[in-house]
């Protein structure tokens, strides 16, 4: 397996585009199964989780070209719907927690679904009784084959709209409804829906389809069922992780870098929280220029206290960022408190960064108390192993600020989610080298 060692201390400086958006392009990437008419799909991230996604769909039928790097073109039109059932498809499905959403798609056009159960990060428990029980809702019967790892969804006929609450705001799961129900006969409300942009983004594509939803960008969807979808075309925003990512990349390397083509008017609340943790930036059209600084000063609430930064649904604090601002957070001059809420094993990785010398209070599974250094002492190179995506980047970004050289294994966690990560942060300064074990 391959691992990356990483000299430390070096500053970054010029300019680095953030990749398509990863957690966008698994829905829509999904959903050119509602349509038997072409779908060209472009700034795709090349990516570990996203390939295997279309490695999936060629195996059912889809016919797949690649355009370029990051476009494709889809067509869904002659689909082998048995390979569902197969020990293949189980296996293939199985690794990837984004095959959950061919779900709703399969469902609403074919009227018949299996489901692998499903793999992805190991940070806690991920439930899917959202996804299951709002297609359940619309007309769905779910049973469970235990001896081979699959879910059957079937429907007698089509699809019949309902009113449904969800449980919890579940961005994969909104997205498994919405495809199921936008074919279903009748109207569909969904109260409680995720809202993030990469629902806008699907909920958007599939009205030029021929969808008919309203409510677009709030937490209540009306979706008017229509018989039939056609094709379009759709390009991925970029991915506001790796904004994130970058803007904290910066911060703690002492760095200026300027991120092109940042998507700025869908990250939400992400620009003001690093700005309370003291990072200077300036936005300019859709760029955002991050200005290298000594030492970043965290913010307190006005009566004093820490500042507390934790995960909220949309609009709120992406979880996917929480690791990198509890990275920066170790070296600024403050304290800050930061709480997972909705993943109990998130913050396991900071074992690795006290054995750097950074200091943190580990408190609970789902809060960290960092106290910063304030750069009186660089955090110290290790070796360590990356747990999943997001932890996977924080330690580099910890390795990259680090004195002397670092080593991360298991960066197969971290290919699932960044491009070609090693040789565009090289490409602005990162001394970054990555080698056949």
């Amino acid at each position: 397996m391959d691992f990356f060692e990483i000299e430390g201390g070096r500053k970054l400086s010029g300019e680095i585009t953030p990749q398509g958006a990863k957690n966008e392009a698994l829905q829509i990437i999904n959903a050119v199964l509602l349509t038997n008419e072409p779908m060209m799909i472009s700034n795709i991230p090349d990516i570990v989780d996203v390939n295997r996604q279309i490695d999936i769909l060629r195996t059912i039928g889809v016919r797949v070209e690649r355009r370029s790097k990051d476009t494709y073109l889809f067509q869904a039109d002659n689909l082998h719907l048995a390979y569902i059932q197969s020990d293949d498809f189980r296996d293939k499905a199985g690794k990837l927690r984004g095959s959950l959403m061919m779900a709703g798609p399969l469902l609403g056009r074919f009227g018949e679904a299996y489901i692998a159960k499903p793999g992805g990060d190991k940070i806690g428990r991920r439930r899917v009784d959202t996804h299951f029980q709002g297609l359940i809702n619309l007309g769905a019967t779910l049973t469970e084959d235990s001896k081979h790892a699959l879910f059957r969804l079937s429907a007698s006929g089509r699809l019949k709209g309902a009113n449904m609450l969800l449980d919890e705001p579940s961005v994969t799961g909104t997205a498994n409804i919405v495809m199921a129900a936008v074919l279903a006969e009748g109207v569909t409300t969904i109260y409680h829906a995720a809202c993030e942009p990469y629902i806008q983004q699907l909920c958007n594509m599939l009205n030029r389809m021929g969808a008919k939803i309203s409510g677009i960008g709030s937490n209540h969807l009306r979706i008017q069922g229509v018989e039939a979808l056609g094709g379009t075309s759709h390009r991925m925003l970029a991915d506001m992780i790796e904004v994130g990512s970058f803007m904290g990349m910066a911060a703690m390397t002492q760095s200026g870098i300027t991120i092109k083509n940042a998507d700025v008017e869908y990250l939400g609340i992400i620009p003001e929280v690093f700005r309370k943790m003291g990072v200077s930036f300036d936005i300019q059209g859709n760029d955002i220029i991050v200005h290298p600084s000594e030492i970043c000063e965290i913010d307190t609430f006005m009566d004093g206290s820490i500042l507390t930064v934790s995960d909220h649904p949309w609009p709120g604090f992406t979880p996917d960022l929480l690791s990198i601002v509890l990275v920066m957070a170790t070296q600024c001059k403050g304290s800050a408190l930061i709480h997972q809420k909705m993943f109990e094993s998130r913050l396991f990785f900071v074992d690795k960064l006290i054995e750097m010398g950074a200091q943190i209070i580990l408190c609970d599974p789902h809060r960290a108390t960092v106290i910063g250094l304030e750069r009186k002492q660089p955090l110290r190179a290790i070796s360590m192993t990356s747990p999943d995506i997001r932890a996977g980047v924080a330690l580099l970004i910890a390795a990259l600020s680090a004195e002397g050289i670092s080593r991360i294994y298991n960066v197969e966690q971290i290919d699932r989610g960044y491009q070609d990560i090693e040789h565009r942060l090289n490409a602005i300064g990162a001394g970054i080298k990555r080698i056949k074990d």
